[in-house]
């Protein structure tokens, strides 16, 4: 007779490190490969009295010409090209975990965003995007007539 109480849960644990196990020691190639045609890099968007603030994971940008963002419709996107050392032999490398490739991110800005005088820096492995809103239209009320 059993003593340990019954874990309905304790089975997905065994699954998650069974898939983590064959992505990572099974076939890391076939992994490596997904993750350069499919990266999606990490957005944090917040806002401040007079703009919005968009952070933007991006470690291993080398020159700004390997980074675009534009706007269009009120859709931010980002995009460009990470490279990586591409003097080492597939036959010397041991393992490959960090992204290389293109990627592309795109997000919906709120209404009052203004896709004039955006500005954006880098640094430290983050792209940080300033972008100003408009200045706000009071609101007005509206007089009904009755008849």
């Amino acid at each position: 007779m059993s003593f340990i109480p019954y874990d309905p849960f304790r089975h997905f644990d065994t699954i998650r490190r069974d898939f983590d196990r064959f992505f990572s020691t099974d076939f890391p190639a076939l992994f490596s490969r997904f993750n350069e045609h499919m990266s999606m890099p990490r957005i944090d968007m917040h806002e401040t009295d007079h703009e919005y603030i968009v952070s933007c994971d991006l470690p291993g940008l080398e020159k700004k010409e390997d980074v675009n963002i534009d706007v269009n419709n009120n859709v931010l996107t980002i995009s460009g090209t990470i490279e990586r050392n591409k003097d080492i032999k597939e036959e010397q490398l041991h393992r490959r975990e960090r992204f290389f490739g293109r990627f592309q991110r795109s997000i919906t800005l709120p209404a009052n965003a203004s896709a004039e005088n955006i500005k954006a820096s880098y640094k430290n492995g983050v792209l940080e995007i300033h972008i100003p809103k408009t200045v706000s239209q009071h609101k007005k009320r509206v007089d009904i007539e009755f008849h």
